[in-house]
């Protein structure tokens, strides 16, 4: 009667197709090859071993057993791992680096954590039910994917919004009276947003998304930064001399 000694690996996804290994003895003659009660497609490598096809099954252990017609052997313990799902992410939108929370469940051991096609910049696995990773650099909406042993989960969506820059305003200076146009260039000028001379916003015209023309308020002699803030964040601010 065939005996198993060692199974490797011993657990997989619950979609099956894993390739697992027995090693035991008696494995001559007709065999089958069971995942608790499901026969499945196997290679006699040796008397000593052989390479089995785990079937697809519902989560949790099964015995896997080997028979022929002197009987069944001892069973070994494989384990069916659910497919990770996830249920939530927060914050569900930002620039790169966001660090977000992802929860679900089946998370456990997780391999990979992708934002779209791109791997997250880093993750922690805090628990069965929560992950946290740190999103790449990307644009748009993008489905958020965690990859555990189980297999690969739902995607649940990401925004990315983009913190606006600035690299350069023409001309840097103006009257203290304000009035005067003043072209802003950068990047990332979409969606509302907010244009300051030092604290006082003002009024301003969205050429494209590399441009804005503002109208510059009036001001006190001296410096300040002119900023703009989108749905990402603020800018880096260019000094404005008021003269």
């Amino acid at each position: 009667m065939p005996t198993i000694t060692a199974i490797t690996p011993t657990s997989g996804p619950t979609t099956g197709g894993t390739s697992v290994t027995i090693a035991g003895t008696g494995f001559t003659g007709p065999l089958t090859v069971r995942f608790g009660s499901t026969a499945t497609t196997f290679t006699i490598d040796s008397a000593i071993q052989i390479t089995a096809v785990a079937p697809a099954g519902s989560a949790g252990p099964v015995q896997v057993t080997v028979s022929d017609s002197s009987g069944t052997s001892n069973g070994a313990t494989y384990t069916y791992l659910a497919v990770p799902t996830l249920n939530s992410i927060a914050p569900g939108q930002g620039p790169a680096g966001t660090s977000v929370t992802l929860t679900g469940s089946g998370l456990t051991g997780a391999t990979a954590v992708t934002f779209g096609s791109t791997p997250a910049t880093s993750f922690t696995v805090d628990s069965d039910t929560q992950v946290t990773a740190v999103a790449p650099a990307g644009t748009g909406i993008v489905a958020v994917t965690v990859t555990a042993p189980g297999g690969t989960s739902n995607g649940i969506s990401f925004i990315y919004v983009v913190v606006p820059t600035i690299t350069a305003i023409v001309p840097a200076s103006g009257p203290t009276s304000g009035g005067n146009s003043v072209t802003i260039s950068g990047t990332g000028f979409t969606g509302p947003l907010t244009v300051r001379f030092g604290s006082t916003a003002t009024t301003f015209t969205i050429d494209s998304s590399t441009q804005i023309t503002a109208i510059a308020p009036a001001h006190a002699a001296g410096d300040v930064q002119v900023t703009v803030t989108g749905s990402g964040g603020t800018s880096n601010g260019l000094t404005y001399t008021y003269a």
